[in-house]
């Protein structure tokens, strides 16, 4: 046991269970948290610079290669911010355009399926549990472990059904698709998606009974909001203190920098409401902006587990991600449902000059894109800002609020809880690693810097 007024210092060189490579560093000093840094040491991956001098069909391809776990998002978001910056809207294109909104927004489910699921029962689970890894878990609860691969194998299906494969799809195209399914095709994702259902809601009620620790503080929840549908590919950026802006100002209200013990940048609000403008984005951010958007019986069973309409507590994240997979397998069900196949897989998209600006809903938060394009539609410039990077403050400072909490706790123990603090935000690392402004000194005294 730590003794009070005493010195600590927790050093967690590898993280498990998340996406990527990082570490956690924490020093405690006279009985005060002197220094809290979620390191994040993954090489840069500049794929913003290698956007530059593409053609503007490319970056739907080759963003999807950022994360293997949720690249339709980068997809949707590099999507909808070329087809803004040429001037076309593809869900007011008519019969065509509301279809492949449709299906936009399905493969979006498929995603959520997939990741929230892979999350909660391998990543994040064992936290609570006790166990090394999800496959542990298997030993004591088999049949909790089956619905879960169902659930994984029925995103998945969703994802290649969709993309053409689940794992960085090759389907999706700016405007639409490269092919779109046939009513019959897609009507048989129908029964697997309802097999699961149940199996979800089992799922949401086993992780509702986990020992949540107690952590709360003042978080600015930030997201997207839709006028009357719950957020995956369009809305504004809201947060629950005011925040209210179209995605083109994100970069205005919104502000980059870098720290010396991570090759990702951290973001903060110009104007937030927190010391520092930290914020919350990801699942917690969604429910607490969109609750009244869920259906009612997404809300009676939030009620019935006790999960609040604000959500406060990251640790609950587990269970609000689970019952935001319950919402994607109904919303999934609505749209196979009401399909009529397009005349049409894609919309045209012809090149002009121009930026434009896009966020979607990643299942870890808000998923920001911009491109500029010249008349020929070369890409000229490329920002990609992912949801990891912007938890990254808020990670810390709930990093910071738990050790002071629990500095009785021993000293194993006090790291695995701040691991699972960690580890409450699903953190995709690779996805956060960003290019740095690189500083070069020459020899004969003269300098010069280069950034995104």
């Amino acid at each position: 046991m730590n003794e009070p007024g005493g010195e600590l210092d927790l050093h967690v060189p590898v993280l498990a269970r998340v996406e990527g490579e990082g570490a956690m560093h924490v020093k405690v000093a006279n009985g005060e948290v002197a220094d809290i840094r979620l390191e994040i040491y993954e090489p840069p991956r500049f794929f913003e610079a290698f956007l530059r001098g593409r053609d503007y069909h490319e970056p739907v391809d080759i963003t999807a290669r950022i994360c293997g776990i949720c690249p339709a998002a980068y997809q949707m978001s590099a999507c909808h911010a070329i087809e803004r910056a040429c001037g076309v809207s593809v869900g007011a294109a008519g019969e065509t355009g509301h279809a492949i909104r449709e299906l936009r927004r399905l493969l979006y489910c498929g995603e959520w399926i997939e990741s929230h699921i892979l999350h909660i029962g391998f990543l994040h689970a064992p936290d609570f549990l006790g166990y090394h890894s999800g496959i542990d878990i298997a030993t004591d609860h088999p049949e909790m472990i089956e619905g879960i691969l169902a659930l994984k194998k029925v995103g998945n299906g969703v994802m290649e059904m969709l993309g053409g494969r689940p794992i960085h799809p090759v389907n999706v195209r700016l405007g639409g698709f490269h092919r779109t399914p046939s009513r019959s095709e897609l009507a048989a994702l129908r029964a697997p998606l309802s097999e699961v259902r149940d199996v979800c809601i089992d799922l949401i009620r086993w992780t509702a009974g986990f020992d949540f620790p107690d952590l709360t503080q003042d978080y600015e929840f930030v997201s997207l909001r839709h006028d009357n549908e719950y957020p995956l590919n369009e809305g504004r950026i809201v947060s629950n203190l005011g925040l209210d802006i179209d995605p083109s100002d994100f970069e205005r209200y919104s502000e980059e920098y870098q720290v010396s013990h991570s090759t990702a940048l951290h973001y903060r609000l110009v104007d937030g409401m927190n010391e520092g403008g930290w914020y919350h984005t990801g699942p917690l951010a969604r429910w607490a902006n969109n609750f009244d958007l869920l259906p009612s019986l997404v809300q009676d069973l939030a009620a019935d587990v006790g999960i609040e309409p604000v959500e406060a507590n990251p640790f609950k994240s587990i269970v609000v991600r689970g019952l935001e997979t319950l919402f994607a397998i109904d919303e999934a069900l609505r749209i196979i449902d009401a399909y009529r196949p397009p005349s049409r897989p894609f919309v045209e998209v012809p090149a002009r000059e121009g930026v434009g600006w896009a966020a979607t809903e990643a299942p870890r938060g808000l998923l920001y894109h911009r491109y500029e394009l010249d008349e020929d539609g070369t890409v000229l410039a490329a920002r990609i800002v992912p949801p990891t990077a912007q938890n990254q403050p808020t990670i810390e400072s709930d990093l910071r609020q738990f050790v002071a909490r629990h500095l009785h706790l021993p000293h194993d123990e006090l790291s695995l809880r701040c691991e699972q603090t960690i580890r409450n935000y699903d953190p995709c690392i690779s996805c956060a690693t960003h290019f740095l402004t690189l500083s070069i000194e020459h020899l004969d005294g003269t300098a010069e810097m280069d950034g995104p």
